[in-house]
């Protein structure tokens, strides 16, 4: 679709980019401002935490009801979105939080390493909503196409859930860390 298109005949990219809204451009910048600000270290409250993997699972789930909606796959769009976000939540969450993340009980502040990781996986949701919307409005078949509407909604998924993933990997190290404090016998080491 898109991708064919543009790699078929390039000089259609220009036409495509001139016809996109400017409220995208817009929110392109800020999810492009709000995932750089992640490839710098900084300290974060804990609420402050799961903003990010909230609003982009949001704008997953809104790509995926905006495309799909009115499609009578919507069921089993909803479930490839869901088995997408469950396999990489469970797959992300696993793992130790990066080298140098520390909670700081007193200030109650998660200290994070720089991470180009969250830019790509909001990028990864952004330019998947953007490449649907152009594909749909050029061919507005393929919403009811099932092969189609499986794989994106599967992305959305992954990215959703990688996202939410690393959060709970978080979340896990501020419980270790706070258990760790009030026992004695207990020594936390900072991964």
């Amino acid at each position: 679709m898109l991708i064919q298109l543009v790699a078929q005949h390039p000089q259609a990219l220009g036409s495509i980019l001139e016809h996109t809204p400017i409220w995208v451009w817009g929110l392109f910048a800020t999810l492009l401002a709000l995932g750089l600000g992640h490839t710098r270290s900084r300290g974060v409250r804990l609420p402050r935490m799961a903003l990010v993997p909230l609003a982009m699972t949001v704008l997953s789930l809104w790509g995926m009801v905006s495309s799909f909606g009115s499609s009578p796959l919507f069921g089993y769009v909803l479930l490839a979105w869901t088995t997408g976000a469950v396999i990489m939540l469970g797959l992300t969450a696993r793992l130790a939080p990066p080298a140098g993340t520390r909670f700081d009980a007193a200030s109650g502040r998660l200290y994070l390493p720089g991470s180009w990781v969250p830019l790509a996986l909001i990028m990864g949701i952004f330019l998947t909503k953007y490449i649907v919307g152009v594909d749909l409005a050029m061919q507005p078949a393929l919403a009811h196409d099932a092969p189609y509407a499986l794989v994106v909604s599967g992305l959305y998924g992954l990215f959703s859930g990688t996202l939410a993933g690393r959060t709970v990997r978080l979340w896990r190290l501020v419980l270790r860390s706070g258990s760790a404090a009030t026992s004695p016998a207990t020594h936390f080491v900072n991964p």
